[in-house]
């Protein structure tokens, strides 16, 4: 959605059904269908219809046809099938709800695409008769009276009618301003405010009335309304804070007070800096900050800021060191739950509890959050990503079904409860509320992006008004869980208290990742100004919650890609955390055999300087770069690249020509950690390790694959304590064992 565009929401209009009849034309009998409206982006929106059979005898199948506007398609068609003859569309029952019994009601759902402006579906029939009943309604409602512009303000207007009148029922107004719609408002609401306007601008509104035959009234209006113009911001920054004082320390925090600021408006947060990093935000002069390694000492710096964003000079320094301990008890154990792993992988939300897996966590990232092609903001549905090959593969894909609308068994669910038809909210989500319960300490966040969803999020950072809203959407959807109503599943708060944090996933910015992805110069400066955007409104969240939202990242290992697009003292400032990748240093799309995952290059390592990789470097270059490594966590792989091809020469195959990609279960090149174990064990595979640069694979004669194991986690998470970084993130879950062994080697070795 552009930057001037109007930002009133469309209301879900539930048209009604009225007088009845049946597939037989009986006028005692009563068959019909109603349509419901949901969210609308501009360029599509989510509607279904409600089949209700109030007769006495039940309704053996179905038949229900309308016709598209001009300029509309349907995208996808949800609980039924369906057939599309140029602007006709037929949908019939599926073979498994044949027969409606008396008093019974069904859903189907659709997204439908369009241009130009929403118009609603002409000529809805049920088994040959108007949806509505009776013998179909050609009557439009009258013109709405009054039209009035009430209050403004410098981006909204006000705007109020009085009702139209209709032979059956109004069900809807729309809103215009010019040409353009801008609202829809329900049958029952004669008012709505219209905002995301231009300060001191004059404007015209029109509105107009529709039934649920698709009648529409002539217009009201139009009625001018002028904005408010623009004010002098507030431009004085508050006093500086006094020097903090440190009033107390364990072996993983130290708190801290300070003499508050004072401001011409009024001062509405305090940043508290660990160096130049950003390691607390408060509204109030005193804060604790966490996450730091024991025996250690840390240099504070406190600013405040007000509403207008003025930032104050920093206060004087302080000095305070963390206590003795002999482990890091506040060391994060970080892993990626993914979307897709309940299919061809069975790994469901329940395995995290009987692997052990749930126990070992600090957090839990569930994968993958997508962002609209169109409107650049957080969205959910349901339409199957393409082939990873097509540049546009993830656009407007997602998987609400996998989400929260699966239906798990009691013998496959965490709490031991069969998901009923009537709940709001199942699937992975439901799963992960009744993990939460059982381990009340596990915080999970939402990620977004990832590998196959990163293409918009230039887009999306690009300017003030995309961040807002692309931040403002994602925290309502999966933080205040308001999830789109699909297939009877989701609704306002469905999915609340679900999510504590959002995991930023952005592959890569300013530098190239999937096939198709968009990026530019200007994104290291938009992403330091997203997550700035994120911490505020997650922070505005938690000071009406009372709860800290956390935000973390995955961020790059290459420092090519981190050069071009991390600002690393920016971004660092709003994270609370971020993961460096420590995997797919090399793999298939390389000829030569290398490692994926090593802790440093290895001796002989035949790539160009600029190709080669290890976790020493790739932590360095954000050592250096000024991030604290106490927000640091490592990624650690749960599974293998592999080439096939490869010679033995003097290495085992290391380091060797490949003729291409290994063979895969799920994807060539690419496999699980418990099926690469199998093959350690029986397949005709030899083990071989580099001790010193810390890494494994397995060679046969043929195919070698680069992996890690306990014995190399083992070695991964010393290294990680001895550089005192927060600790580690897996990727991911389903390549683990039965029993969890990665996931307890973490955990073992974090200790």
């Amino acid at each position: 959605m552009a930057a001037g565009t109007l930002l009133v929401p469309l209301l879900a209009a539930t048209l009604p059904a009225t007088t009845a009849h049946a597939a037989s034309g009986s006028a005692t009998a009563s068959a019909t269908a109603s349509f419901t409206k949901g969210s609308d982006w501009g360029s599509g929106y989510e509607g279904g219809y409600t089949i209700t059979n109030g007769s006495s005898t039940a309704l053996n199948g179905w038949t229900l046809e309308f016709d598209l506007p001009s300029g509309n398609t349907v995208a996808s068609l949800w609980n039924a099938t369906y057939t599309t003859a140029s602007s006709h569309v037929t949908v019939k029952n599926p073979s498994w709800a044949g027969s409606l019994p008396p008093g019974g009601t069904y859903n189907f759902g659709f997204n439908i695409a369009y241009s130009g402006a929403y118009k609603p579906l002409l000529n809805c029939k049920l088994n040959g008769l108007p949806c509505e009943g009776g013998g179909g309604d050609v009557v439009a409602p009258s013109v709405p009276g009054n039209l009035q512009a009430g209050a403004t303000t410098q981006t909204t207007v006000d705007l109020s009618w009085t009702a139209s009148t209709d032979n059956v029922a109004v069900t809807g107004y729309d809103v215009f301003q010019g040409g353009t719609k801008v609202a829809t408002t329900d049958g029952a609401t004669t008012a709505v405010t219209v905002q995301g306007l231009t300060a001191g601008t004059a404007y015209q509104f029109t509105v107009q009335a529709f039934d649920a035959a698709g009648n529409r009234s002539a217009a009201a209006g139009p009625v001018g309304a002028t904005t408010k113009p623009p004010v002098d911001p507030d431009k004085q920054p508050p006093t500086t804070p006094g020097t903090p004082a440190v009033t107390g320390s364990d072996a993983n925090s130290i708190s801290l007070s300070w003499a508050a600021s004072t401001d011409n408006v009024g001062v509405t947060a305090y940043d508290v800096y660990n160096g130049t990093a950003l390691a607390a935000t408060v509204t109030t002069p005193s804060a604790t900050v966490g996450n730091l390694a024991p025996d250690t000492s840390y240099t504070f710096t406190v600013k405040a800021r007000d509403a207008a964003g003025n930032v104050s000079p920093a206060s004087g320094p302080v000095t305070g060191k963390t206590k003795p301990g002999g482990t890091n008890p506040g060391a994060l154990k970080i892993g990626y739950f993914t979307q897709w792993s309940i299919y061809a992988r069975g790994y469901s939300v329940k395995r995290l509890d009987t692997s052990g897996s749930a126990g070992r966590l600090t957090t839990l990232n569930y994968a993958f959050a997508n962002i609209h092609p169109t409107t650049k903001q957080c969205f959910i549905t349901n339409k199957a990503a393409g082939n990873d090959s097509d540049p546009n593969a993830g656009d407007g894909a997602g998987d609400a079904w996998a989400d929260y609308g699966k239906g798990w068994d009691a013998g496959n669910s965490v709490a031991g409860t069969t998901d009923t038809w009537d709940q709001k909210l199942a699937g992975n989500f439901n799963q992960l509320k009744q993990l939460k319960a059982k381990y009340p300490n596990l915080r999970i966040q939402i990620s977004i992006g990832g590998w196959s969803y990163s293409k918009w999020f230039s887009d999306a950072a690009a300017t003030d008004a995309s961040r807002k809203a692309l931040v403002s959407s994602c925290i309502d959807l999966y933080l205040k869980g308001n999830l789109p109503v699909i297939d009877g599943r989701g609704g306002a708060g469905s999915a609340a208290g679900i999510f504590d944090g959002i995991d930023l996933d952005w592959e890569w910015p300013n530098s190239d990742g999937h096939l198709g992805n968009i990026f530019k110069p200007a994104d290291k400066a938009n992403y330091t100004l997203l997550a700035q955007e994120f911490r505020r409104q997650l922070d505005a969240l938690g000071a009406t919650t009372g709860k800290h939202y956390t935000l973390s990242a995955f961020l790059p290992a290459d420092p090519a890609k981190i050069t071009a697009g991390i600002d690393v003292p920016g971004l660092f400032g709003a994270f609370d955390f971020a993961t460096i990748q420590g995997y797919d240093y090399h793999g298939a799309w390389e000829m030569t055999t290398n490692q994926q995952s090593a802790l440093k290059v290895a001796a002989g390592d035949p790539s160009t300087p600029d190709r080669r990789f290890s976790s020493e470097i790739a932590i360095n270059a954000y050592v250096n770069g000024g991030a604290p490594k106490s927000k640091l966590t490592l990624g650690v792989p749960f599974y293998g690249r592999g080439w096939t091809g490869v010679p033995r020469g003097t290495t085992n195959g290391l380091f060797q020509s490949a003729t291409g990609p290994a063979p895969g279960s799920y994807e060539n090149g690419f496999e699980d950690y418990h099926k690469l174990k199998d093959l350690a064990t029986s397949g005709g595979y030899t083990l071989y390790r580099d001790p010193v640069a810390g890494f494994a694979y397995l060679y046969n004669g043929t195919v070698l694959y680069t992996y890690d194991d306990p014995t190399e986690i083992a070695r991964k998470t010393a290294w990680i304590k001895s550089q005192g970084l927060a600790g580690a993130m897996v990727w991911s879950f389903d390549g683990d064992t039965a029993n969890g062994e990665l996931m307890a080697a973490v955990d073992n070795g974090l200790k």
